[in-house]
């Protein structure tokens, strides 16, 4: 086995942390969605650290644009409530209302122990471009979904409901110029393995 050097040192000689283990929890994070949960309340301490760690993610000139809204426990019931109503506000007077969009959206929520809304705070002097504060708060996302993993905890970043509907940014503290990105559902799973697979990482990548 080939070592980088670095300055006459093996490199493995000055990691911090255990190189191993952080290559396993990136490569078994996966998308755990509400179905697949049990129904046991993921423990406030746990989400808390899953904000905390959020809270540490990339941010070009420190903007830190990442807004969150969490419902938890007998929160996610608001949520659900929130979310089907404004469906039927918008839709209830025209054709388009279904009523079985209505129930999943009130019920679904249901199936999580807590509810993440995911919002984008445009930086007030527009010192940097929108996308580099989107990728900044999916960043932040994905710490969230790493501690959860950590943890035992599943995840599901949804884009749906009301994630592109202006009426819902009052809602969430978001002004006209912010952004809401969706909802981060967490859930305890009932599996702990999941597999998937992803295409050979050498034919995404072009050495110059």
């Amino acid at each position: 086995m080939r070592w980088l050097v670095l300055r006459g040192r093996n490199i493995t000689s000055i990691m911090k942390y255990d190189i191993n283990q952080i290559n396993s929890l990136i490569r078994n994070r996966r998308s755990v969605f509400p179905k697949m949960y049990t129904g046991e309340q993921v423990p406030r301490h746990v989400v808390e650290k899953m904000l905390e760690n959020a809270n540490w993610a990339p941010t070009h000139k420190f903007t830190e644009p990442w807004r969150f809204t969490v419902f938890y426990g007998e929160g996610v019931k608001k949520f659900a409530e929130f979310q089907a109503d404004l469906y039927r506000q918008r839709t209830g007077a025209n054709p388009t209302f279904d009523e079985s969009t209505y129930l999943k959206l009130k019920e679904k929520p249901l199936m999580a122990s807590c509810i993440i809304a995911i919002g984008m705070k445009r930086d007030p002097e527009n010192r940097i471009p929108e996308i580099e504060e989107i990728a900044a708060v999916s960043c932040a996302v994905q710490n969230m979904y790493l501690t959860a993993t950590a943890y035992g905890a599943g995840c599901y970043w949804s884009t749906g409901g009301p994630t592109f509907w202006d009426e819902a940014r009052e809602f969430f503290k978001l002004a006209p110029e912010d952004k809401l990105l969706g909802f981060l559902y967490v859930g305890m799973p009932v599996d702990k393995e999941f597999g998937s697979t992803r295409g050979a990482w050498e034919d995404k990548v072009t050495w110059v």
